[in-house]
């Protein structure tokens, strides 16, 4: 195709952006920017009982999100616009009459308690379900007898009884389906709307779009597409269909398999980066190792050919394990911005706001590698914030496990510990290495014991980073408040 590259990432606005939604719009913006062609966003609102309030602003939330921005469109305007179609329904309604005009199509009155019985009729004789075409044929008289009876129609398109409609996919290659298969489907509904075959293609012809990029759930309708296209002189897209995304266990993917909108993504603290990444690679490639891949290396090396045929697994633990890494890859101080909102959101109410910045960039580098999501840092900081973090004694004595030794030990720490003046990692180390040889106790016995009675936990950051960021007073508290436990249990 000589045309400019001109895609278009169409939703309906009928709930939050699903991953599967979202990777067919990125599929599109990374083949627009790849060719330096242009992306367009045209929202398709022609559904009218399934819209959803809000809905169309998460759709363009999600794009900001992750970069995704677009050339026309909602918000942005341009030549080929307007960009919702319930503002073009004109276009639909003129091509429809054109359709019937020429004989490619016809005015259908069948009400919906007649379309049930045909269904019922069909599945009692086990026939594969589709409208019968009864009012292909309707005489003049007959449609005007209707009409007369208040009866609104549809438009249902003319589909050739015979012979097969052909198109070439750019990832599945040629794809044939027998005519007599397809049935008379409906273009303009009886309130005025067109269905997605008519108005889409409408659509992609005057906004000139070279290349339908959609999810392969699409493909059994695109031989419509075709013979609509034939029926209005329409030059047809080239089409490509991509691979569904499935769960872990191979079916269609579902909340069952945890989170798939993607503000849920953007909730649990992933970031638009790492989304970028991982979705990128449900059903394409670089090469047979490579994961990690910057959106700018995305762009340069997107191509249809290494579009997988086959459906790609969502694996959440990957998105994870991703995600760190992306996380890992920023500054202390971008990671610690990143996360403030997640922890003013995520503490306990008892923790005063608003967190104290300073704090919050001392905090962030020591638990950095461990956080796999931005959600996670709530958890893995916790103890930072807590007036007096919750434990049970036996954790004390999980390495040294005779109680009078961990509490003395405990009680000479503290002494030490007050009358340090340099609360700093290096010489916090120093002071305790000396003391745990001085008290007879391997050092990961002391240091396991001291770790649990400044933090509540068993596994934190490096111990005296830690101790440093919380500070002497808040240590010493802590450890008074270990030995009273073992005192007392």
């Amino acid at each position: 195709m000589n045309k400019p590259v001109r895609v278009r990432y169409a939703p309906s606005p009928t709930g939050l952006p699903h991953v599967g939604n979202i990777r067919t719009a990125l599929f599109n913006w990374l083949f627009a920017r790849h060719h330096k062609g242009t992306f367009i966003v045209r929202i398709e609102d022609t559904d009218v009982t399934r819209l959803v309030q809000g809905a169309q602003e998460a759709i363009l939330d999600s794009l900001r999100w992750l970069g995704l921005d677009w050339d026309e469109g909602p918000e942005v305007g341009g030549a080929y616009g307007p960009y919702i179609q319930s503002q073009r329904l004109q276009l639909y309604q003129a091509a429809a009459k054109r359709l019937v005009e020429a004989g490619h199509a016809y005015y259908c009155y069948c009400s919906t308690k007649e379309l049930a019985e045909m269904r019922a009729e069909q599945q009692l004789k086990k026939l594969p379900p589709g409208y019968d075409r009864r009012c292909r044929q309707l005489t003049e008289s007959e449609r005007s007898n209707r009409e007369a009876g208040g009866i609104t129609p549809v438009v249902r398109f003319k589909v050739p009884l015979e012979g097969q409609t052909s198109f070439a996919d750019l990832i599945k290659g040629g794809v044939s389906f027998d005519n007599s298969k397809l049935d008379d489907f409906v273009l303009l509904k009886s309130d005025g709307y067109p269905t997605y075959h008519l108005a889409s293609a409408v659509d992609d012809h005057a906004m000139e779009i070279s290349h339908v990029l959609r999810a392969d759930e699409w493909l059994s309708s695109t031989p419509r597409h075709v013979l609509l296209y034939n029926a209005l002189g329409y030059e047809p897209p080239l089409f490509a269909h991509l691979p569904m995304i499935l769960g872990p266990d191979r079916s269609k993917l579902s909340k069952r398999h945890g989170a798939t909108a993607v503000t849920e993504f953007r909730n649990q603290g992933y970031i638009p980066e790492a989304m970028d990444n991982y979705l990128a690679l449900l059903g394409w490639s670089l090469d047979d190792k490579t994961e990690i891949l910057s959106r700018q290396e995305l762009v340069a090396n997107f191509s249809l050919e290494r579009v997988s045929a086959t459906a790609a697994i969502f694996d959440h633990q990957k998105l994870d394990w991703m995600n760190g890494v992306y996380l890992r890859q920023l500054s202390a101080d971008d990671f610690a911005h990143l996360m403030l909102p997640f922890l003013e959101r995520d503490l306990p109410e008892e923790v005063k706001r608003p967190l104290d910045w300073d704090y919050v960039k001392q905090i962030a580098p020591l638990i950095q590698e461990r956080a796999r999501t931005l959600n996670e840092t709530k958890e893995l900081s916790e103890f930072f914030f807590v007036a007096e973090p919750a434990y049970e004694p036996k954790l004390l004595l999980q390495r040294l496990h005779d109680k009078s030794i961990a509490i003395n030990a405990l009680a000479v720490a503290k002494d030490k510990l007050a009358s340090e003046v340099n609360f700093e990692a290096a010489s916090l180390e120093n002071l305790l290495r000396l003391l745990s040889t001085e008290l007879e106790i391997k050092t990961g016995e002391f240091f396991g014991l001291l770790r649990v009675a400044v933090t509540s936990r068993t596994a934190t950051p490096p111990l005296f980073q830690t101790m440093a960021v919380l500070g002497k007073k808040r240590c010493l508290k802590r450890i008074e408040a270990a030995i009273l436990k073992l005192q007392t249990s």
